[in-house]
């Protein structure tokens, strides 16, 4: 849905013209995975498939809310009422972002939102962060806070995890927010630092397919909030502030130094994020030096840590990362939180309709759901649109 369409059914929705539309996209993780909440280094860019919302404010206090996406009237909420555990619904993440603006003592006084969505939910492709931030965007613009990107991503990130209750970090909001177009952003999650990182695939003939495997994950699950406590725990015991801390070449010494309760699980999960930090800083490296077909192995070593170590992969997932190596992929792997969502996978131009018949004939003898494959071109982020 367009933007035009966005602000036509806004004004039948409250009988009133936006005062704008705005717009955030969701993302791929090209590489660095789990290693947000770690304090450590990420690198995704931006899809065109995006959440558009028009806005109005209001003075009233109260927050109304529609979808274009989800059946169902305007809901209406009282921001004096906002708390966290009080909604468990998709209103949850545009009201979450209200909260945290408040709480943070910014004067919002409640306002009008219609949103539409392109991004594909559970495909882990932060459908959710996009929502959030599209809201504290245009929420920033029309109340003239005048906040940062960054600030913008710690409290849509804040909604998450307080409002929403999924323990997530900094990674998919600052995408969101901050990524430019036809560029990955190399992102230290300690101290938010960024670096744009150009990425023009089709430059070089290549492309990046993502294979949605329809299998839909949820950050607010066990699972995740299990990886991240048992990441908190090895840092504990490693006695550092987080796995950040610990240095890929002294990585075989605190595997060492760590206790035999619960051992070979925190074990794994070290050695994942670990390297994986080190692969960050490999695919910085080589894009940098122009060599950006050599990524590709990077990018496959990186989904068999998140298959053996991380353990958040998934039958699917692995059948789309292998059928498409088999099928010439330069590199392929899972991205998002893991336990389904999607897969990607470099390719030379020219292999791209190879690649994606062979993952879809692989799904169909699997009996798998039939995947979504798409390519993937790196995209500007959050923006008003008028």
């Amino acid at each position: 849905m367009g933007a035009q369409q966005v602000r036509e059914r806004f004004t039948e929705l409250y009988g009133a013209e936006p005062e704008g539309v705005w717009a955030a996209p969701g993302r791929v993780n090209l590489i660095g995975e789990h290693t947000d909440y770690n304090d450590g280094f990420v690198m995704p860019f931006a899809l065109p498939h995006q959440v558009t919302a028009a806005v109005s404010r209001r003075t009233d206090g109260l927050l109304r809310l529609h979808s274009a996406d989800i059946e169902g009237e305007v809901v209406e909420l009282a921001l004096d009422g906002l708390a966290p555990g009080t909604d468990d619904d998709w209103t949850a993440y545009p009201a979450g972002v209200v909260w945290a603006l408040r709480e943070a003592g910014h004067p919002v006084t409640g306002a009008d939102v219609h949103l539409a969505s392109t991004v594909p939910t559970g495909a882990g492709l932060s459908s959710s962060a996009a929502l959030e931030v599209v809201v504290a965007l245009a929420l920033d613009d029309l109340f003239g806070l005048d906040l940062p990107r960054w600030k913008l991503a710690r409290l849509c990130q804040r909604a998450e995890n307080v409002y929403v209750g999924a323990p997530t970090g900094i990674m998919d909001q600052t995408a969101s927010a901050c990524c430019a177009e036809g560029h990955a952003l190399f992102l230290d999650t300690r101290d938010l630092s960024q670096r744009q990182i150009p990425f023009d695939l089709a430059a070089e003939g290549l492309r990046l397919l993502v294979v949605d495997t329809r299998v839909k994950h949820a950050h607010s699950g066990g699972e995740y909030g299990k990886r991240r406590a048992g990441c908190e725990k090895g840092a504990a015991l490693l006695g550092v502030d987080a796995l950040r801390d610990v240095a890929y070449d002294g990585l075989d010494a605190a595997l060492e130094q760590l206790g035999s309760e619960d051992a070979d699980e925190v074990r794994r999960l070290v050695r994942h994020i670990v390297t994986e930090n080190r692969r960050v800083e490999r695919v910085v490296e080589l894009l940098t030096s122009g060599d950006v077909r050599a990524i590709g192995p990077v990018l496959t070593e990186g989904h068999a840590s998140l298959r053996d170590d991380f353990r958040i992969s998934c039958p699917e997932l692995d059948l789309a990362v292998d059928t498409a190596l088999a099928a010439g992929a330069l590199g392929a792997r899972m991205t998002g939180g893991g336990f389904g969502g999607s897969a990607i996978a470099l390719a030379e131009a020219s292999a791209v309709d190879t690649l994606t018949k062979a993952v879809e004939e692989a799904f169909a003898a699997a009996g798998y759901t039939a995947p979504r494959v798409f390519e993937a071109v790196p995209s500007p982020g959050a923006r008003r649109l008028g």
